[in-house]
């Protein structure tokens, strides 16, 4: 028979335990918030020297509590201090994503990062020629904000489709804007032997600025956010890209099997290539 104690007691313990659940499920409610407001991002990266004497790619990621970002440069292979320049500029742009103190302040950290990366990279060349393209792309609250200088590639991947963010400083453009302005043929643009030439970079004492998005770009389920160097967007076309990231595989997956399709092509004159992509972690 039970005893008055246990009687005595039942209520209480109920009582504490509904107190538990409770709190058990506002805890599970918040880290369900958390995860919805900072969802995890996967990343997946790949690289290859190709047929270069050196690595002049250079990228990083990281995450803070104002989102996940991740930038990729390009060191300018005709010219020295390549791999010098691409890796002062990622340096200094993670370096400064960590400082931010509002995510409001991003369109700020594209410009002043770009800055001050161009700023050190000229007072490390000592007056030498170097110089590197650059792309940086931050997810936050399911919005993609990003700054681009020099013909690397940053593209978001949708429903099989790709959807091109930043545009390429190359003599390209300029050729297209004198074509479009009646001053030359389009025979004229589409042959001219410069029209990859850059025409703006970091490292560069004309330094123009950084393409930077006028507003964030919002992302949907799915989505793969893809930043890749001149080697695998010279090297691999649409088609074959698209047919790796369709693929129901993880981003590292995917950025492997693209990387091995690079050099599966066996070019003669491979440049590195690199790249980087970030989805929604399943």
């Amino acid at each position: 028979m039970m005893s008055m104690f246990a009687q005595e007691i039942i209520p209480y313990l109920v009582v504490f335990a509904v107190i538990a659940v409770i709190i058990w499920l506002f805890r599970v409610r918040a880290a369900w918030i958390r995860e919805e407001k900072h969802p995890v991002i996967q990343i997946g990266n790949g690289q290859t020297i190709g047929r270069r004497a050196e690595q002049d790619d250079y990228f990083a990621t990281t995450t803070t509590s104002h989102g996940t970002i991740a930038v990729l440069a390009d060191g300018i292979s005709g010219l020295a201090n390549g791999r010098l320049a691409s890796t002062l500029a990622v340096q200094t742009f993670i370096r400064e994503f960590a400082k931010l103190d509002h995510p409001r302040h991003l369109s700020l950290f594209f410009s002043r990062a770009a800055a001050l990366a161009n700023g050190e990279i000229l007072q490390a060349l000592k007056g030498s020629r170097g110089g590197t393209t650059l792309v940086a792309a931050v997810i936050h609250d399911g919005m993609l904000h990003w700054g681009a200088v020099g013909d690397s590639v940053l593209t978001v991947f949708r429903g099989g489709e790709f959807i091109p963010i930043n545009q390429k400083d190359i003599y390209e453009s300029v050729l297209e804007e004198r074509f479009l302005a009646g001053e030359i043929s389009k025979d004229e643009a589409i042959s001219h032997p410069k029209k990859k030439q850059l025409i703006n970079y970091l490292g560069y004492e004309g330094f123009h600025n950084i393409e930077i998005g006028r507003e964030p770009f919002p992302l949907e389920k799915g989505d793969k956010v893809i930043l890749i160097s001149d080697g695998v967007y010279d090297t691999l076309t649409e088609v074959e890209l698209e047919k790796i990231l369709f693929q129901n595989i993880s981003s590292h997956d995917a950025a492997e099997q693209i990387i091995d399709a690079v050099e599966s092509k066996q070019k003669a004159n491979q440049d590195n290539a690199t790249i980087l992509i970030l989805e929604k972690g399943w």
